[in-house]
């Protein structure tokens, strides 16, 4: 099964230029960006099970990923 990927170009291609401006002047975003990026790294990682881990654990971290998701859209939105 071919997994899906999730960075936040792929996600929001309409948002970016928008990504990339919040990315150079906005040290928080860039930290829940950077923060995205990494878990999502790790879910693709458990998704395509290069690194085995329970259901649980991947269920959590991609529950991160989401919410870290949303709080990156209202930035965007802001």
């Amino acid at each position: 099964m071919p997994i899906e990927h999730h960075d936040l170009i792929h996600e929001f291609p309409e948002h970016r230029e928008r990504i990339h401006e919040m990315k150079m002047q906005d040290a928080h975003f860039s930290r829940l960006f950077e923060e995205y990026h990494q878990v999502t790294k790790d879910v693709e990682r458990m998704e395509s099970e290069i690194e085995p881990v329970c259901t649980a654990t991947e269920e959590k971290a991609k529950f991160k990923r989401l919410k870290l998701k949303d709080e990156l859209f209202a930035m965007l939105q802001a």
